[in-house]
């Protein structure tokens, strides 16, 4: 093959079928859910379809047909590049999106009802709890290269389209629960919760890089070995530019995630104070005024007890209104 430079890296492009399948349905799909939500008389943000598609199906073409994909069976760093970019990258555009909520949205009520009873089904439940869905984008990294299973997708096209497939659900199985607008992960999962999560698994993503970068075994070196070229770098050289490329990749798309996932709590944590403005000046509307006294020719009538005096309902309701007011009231 010709000596990979960057102009040919950005305009070297190759077809692949499967790939070009997958961004085919999914980008019609989520088209023709934004279609349906409008048609309906409800709005869809275009910056979420923007994300889904630049950043999600983008990421998927990229690592699937452009010069990564002509120099990944000749070079081991742009094999390295291609899987980070379908592990992360993809799936934070995907996420980004927000395609469950899409689906919900766009479906018919029976449909979307089946949808959400998916969404919350054991196996999905089980495949989708943050520390399992963690594990597993670790498991499938390390499965990838140090077992034969890269070697052999080398060898075998088929199997190669399978590993691209695995490496992109493994990746959203943790990263699109953790951003949709759908109740899928427990109740625990609070923001709070959530960003300590994607930070933590911004740590666990960096391992894979670090591994590779230092391992003294060549990943799958009898291929890149007989495949070597003569004007690319050593073979041990090029295993460490794959792992440093991993890691930086990693930790550049772990910000983006913390930051989107920091955006969406400060606008729940709004939505939330609002709602209970409203909840707020709704009772307090209702409340109504004490009935003025009338004092009757005589002698004094005797002060009630305190005890028997009606209290406000803000001093006897045991909820978030009724403890806000009397905060409220203990200000003043």
């Amino acid at each position: 093959m010709a000596e990979l430079t960057v102009g040919r890296l950005l305009t070297s492009w190759q077809p692949d079928v499967p790939a070009l399948l997958l961004v085919v349905a999914l980008g019609g799909l989520y088209g023709w859910g934004v279609r349906r939500v409008r048609a309906g008389g409800g709005s869809w943000s275009p910056a979420r379809s923007a994300a889904f598609v630049v950043l999600g199906l983008g990421a998927l073409v990229v690592a699937t047909m452009s010069g990564l994909a002509v120099y990944d069976h000749v070079l081991f760093w742009p094999a390295a590049v291609q899987n980070i970019l379908l592990d992360l990258l993809a799936p934070l555009g995907l996420a980004l999106g927000d395609p469950l909520r899409l689906a919900v949205e766009a479906l018919p009520e029976g449909a979307a009802a089946r949808l959400r009873r998916a969404m919350t089904g054991r196996v999905v439940r089980l495949l989708t709890f943050p520390l399992v869905s963690t594990a597993l984008v670790l498991a499938t990294e390390l499965t990838v290269y140090f077992t034969p299973y890269f070697a052999t997708a080398l060898r075998v096209g088929w199997l190669h389209e399978l590993m691209y497939l695995h490496l992109l659900v493994a990746g959203c199985l943790f990263v699109v629960p953790v951003l949709t607008r759908e109740e899928t992960l427990p109740a625990w999962c609070t923001h709070p919760v959530r960003a300590a999560l994607v930070f933590l698994d911004g740590v666990i993503d960096a391992i894979p890089g670090v591994v590779v970068m230092t391992h003294g075994t060549l990943i799958a070196g009898a291929w890149y070995l007989h495949h070597h070229p003569s004007w690319a770098p050593d073979v041990r050289h090029d295993q460490q530019i794959g792992g440093g490329a991993m890691l930086s990749i990693a930790e550049l798309v772990a910000l983006p995630f913390l930051l989107a996932l920091l955006f969406q709590w400060a606008r729940a944590e709004r939505v939330q104070a609002a709602a209970l403005d409203r909840h707020l000046d709704e009772r307090l509307a209702v409340v109504p005024a004490a009935p003025a006294a009338v004092t009757a020719p005589g002698p004094a009538a005797p002060t009630a007890p305190a005890a028997e005096r009606v209290r406000p309902w803000w001093e006897t309701e045991e909820n978030e209104v009724a403890a806000r007011v009397r905060r409220q009231h203990g200000e003043k």
